[in-house]
C-alpha cells in the first residue's frame, strides 16, 4: 500500500535539492566563472554527508530499505530522491502520487541579484537543469523560473521554457523592476503563457524579505523551528501572504484576466486561510474605488469571480481547509507536500484529513487532484 492509498493525488509543491554543480552542464561557458559559488559553501559538510549516504543506498539494499521506511521523516538533502532523479521516481512509487510539480531550491542563490546578464543566464540554466532532473519520469513536472525585470528577455525565457515542456512558470511576486506586472511592456510575456495554456505560479521566497527585520529586534531571538529552505518564524508567517495578495490583487484590479482569458495561476507554499478575507477585500476595493478609477469600471466581473476562475492556492497542513472551502469555494485549494523540505511535515495527508471532516468525496477529489489538474490544463474536474 502506498502512502496515498486509494486516493488519486497530485502534489502541487516539491523540490529538487541541488548539488553545487547542478547548473554547470547547462550554463553558458562564459557565465560559469560569474556564479556566486561561495553561497553554497556553508552547506558543504551537509552535502558531503548526504551524497555519501546516497551512494550507500545505491550499493547497500538494507540502507535503501531503511530509507524507504523513513520516506517522510528524512528531509532536505538526506531525503530519498532529494537530488537523484532515479531515487525520486522510487519515492513517487512509494508515495503513490500521479504527479508532482518540481521547483528548484537553492541554485538561484548562485545568480540572483541586479546583474541582469547573470540573472537571466542563471535562470535559463536552472530551467534546463530542473527539466533534466524531471525528464525520466512523466510524473515529475518541471517548473521554470522567469524574472520579469527585463520584458524582452523574460519573453524569450518563457518561450524557451514552454518549448522545453515546463509544466508551469514561476515568477516573482514583486513589481517587475520599476514596472507593475501588468505593464504593457510585459504583455508579450503574458501572451506566451496565455496562448500556450501554461500557468504561472508564485512561491514563498519570490517576494523577497517577508517583513522588516526590525520586528525581530526584540531581545527575544528565536530560530526557524523547521530548519527548511525558507527561514520562517512566527512573525514571518504573519506576513507570508502579503506579497502574493498584492501581486495577484494588482493583476485582478488591472483587468489582467480580461486581457488574458486563458491565463491561470497558482500560489504555492504561502498558506491559503487569508484567501477568504482577501476575496471580500478585493470586492470591497472594487465597489469603493470604481467611481474614480476607470480600470475598475472596465472589469467584466467581480474581483472574487476572477479568483475562482483563474487562481489556485496551497494551504499549509493544519489550516482549516474544510471551512475555507465552505467560505470561498472548493475549487480554490490544492494538496501539496513540499517534499523533501521539512515545511510539509511528516504526514501531510493526515493533517489535511483532520480539517476536511464533513466535506464530501467530490470536494476531497478536487483538493487532492482535480484542482491541480485544472491549474495545469484548464480543464475542470
Amino acid at each position: 500500500m502506498t502512502y496515498a492509498g486509494e486516493r488519486t493525488i497530485l502534489d502541487a509543491d516539491s523540490h529538487v535539492m541541488e548539488l553545487p554543480d547542478f547548473l554547470d552542464e547547462f550554463l553558458d561557458p562564459d557565465q560559469r566563472d560569474r556564479l556566486r559559488r561561495d553561497r553554497m559553501e556553508a552547506f558543504r559538510p551537509l552535502l558531503e554527508d548526504a551524497t555519501a549516504r546516497a551512494e550507500t543506498r545505491r550499493t547497500d539494499g538494507s540502507a535503501a530499505t531503511a530509507a524507504e521506511e523513513r520516506l517522510l521523516l528524512d528531509k532536505g538533502w538526506h531525503a530519498m530522491g532529494a537530488f537523484d532523479p532515479a531515487e525520486r521516481s522510487r519515492a513517487l512509487d512509494l508515495l503513490g502520487f500521479q504527479g508532482q510539480l518540481v521547483f528548484a531550491t537553492f541554485s538561484s542563490l548562485l545568480f540572483a541579484g541586479k546583474d541582469l546578464d547573470r540573472l537571466y543566464a542563471g535562470s535559463a540554466a536552472q530551467n534546463r537543469a530542473v527539466a533534466d532532473f524531471c525528464k525520466g519520469d512523466d510524473r515529475l513536472l518541471p517548473v521554470a523560473s522567469v524574472p520579469l525585470t527585463d520584458p524582452e528577455r523574460a519573453t524569450a525565457l518563457a518561450e524557451q521554457a514552454v518549448a522545453a515542456g515546463s509544466a508551469a512558470i514561476l515568477v516573482p511576486s514583486t513589481p517587475a523592476g520599476d514596472r507593475s506586472p501588468t505593464h504593457p511592456d510585459l504583455r508579450s510575456f503574458w501572451s506566451v503563457l496565455d496562448e500556450a495554456g501554461v500557468p504561472f505560479v508564485l512561491h514563498v521566497g519570490g517576494g523577497g524579505r517577508l517583513l522588516d527585520p526590525a520586528f525581530h529586534n526584540n531581545a527575544m531571538p528565536v530560530t526557524d523551528h523547521l530548519g527548511g529552505g525558507e527561514n520562517i518564524r512566527s512573525k514571518d508567517f504573519l506576513a507570508v501572504h502579503h506579497s502574493p495578495e498584492l501581486f495577484l490583487g494588482a493583476l485582478i484590479l488591472d483587468g489582467h484576466f480580461d486581457r488574458y482569458p486563458s491565463l491561470r495561476g497558482g500560489c504555492i507554499e504561502q498558506g491559503a486561510g487569508w484567501v477568504v478575507s482577501w476575496m471580500h477585500h478585493l470586492d470591497y476595493a472594487h465597489r469603493a474605488f470604481r467611481r474614480t478609477e476607470e480600470p475598475l469600471r472596465r472589469l467584466r466581473e467581480r474581483p472574487s469571480d476572477y479568483v475562482r476562475r483563474h487562481l489556485k492556492f496551497t494551504p499549509f497542513p493544519g489550516e482549516p481547509v474544510g471551512w475555507m472551502m465552505e467560505q470561498a469555494g472548493a475549487e480554490l485549494f490544492m494538496f501539496s507536500t513540499d517534499y523533501p523540505h521539512p515545511e510539509g511535515g511528516r504526514d501531510p495527508i493526515a493533517k489535511f484529513e483532520e480539517t476536511l471532516v464533513g466535506r464530501d468525496d467530490a470536494d476531497r477529489a478536487r483538493f487532492y487532484a482535480g484542482n491541480m489538474t485544472e491549474l495545469l490544463t484548464g480543464t475542470a474536474p
